[in-house]
C-alpha cells in the first residue's frame, strides 16, 4: 500500500495544511467533516497538492520537508503557477 503526502488550503482564509494518509479520499473527507480539531475552524478544504511514496519513512521526511522553510517556500512558487 503507498503513501500520499499531500497539502490541503483551506477555502475560508487560504491557509495550508500539510499531512500523510494512506487513503487520501477518506482523509479529505476527515479534514471537511469536522473530525480533525485542528482542521475544523476552517473548513471547507480542497486538495491542492499530492506526491506518491511507497515508503513510510521517505513520506514522512518528505512532509517534514513541506513543513520546513524552504519547503513552504517551494509549495508557495509551485501553488502560485497553478
Amino acid at each position: 500500500m503507498g503513501y500520499t503526502v499531500y497539502v490541503i488550503q483551506s477555502e475560508v482564509d487560504k491557509r495550508l495544511y500539510k499531512g500523510m494518509t494512506e487513503h487520501i479520499d477518506i482523509r479529505l473527507h476527515e479534514h471537511n467533516s469536522g473530525r480533525n480539531f485542528s482542521t475544523s475552524p476552517f473548513r471547507p478544504w480542497k486538495l491542492v497538492y499530492t506526491k506518491e511514496f511507497n515508503d513510510s519513512i521517505e513520506a514522512r521526511n518528505w512532509e517534514k520537508y513541506l513543513k520546513s522553510g524552504k519547503g513552504r517556500e517551494m509549495l508557495k512558487k509551485l501553488l502560485m503557477v497553478l
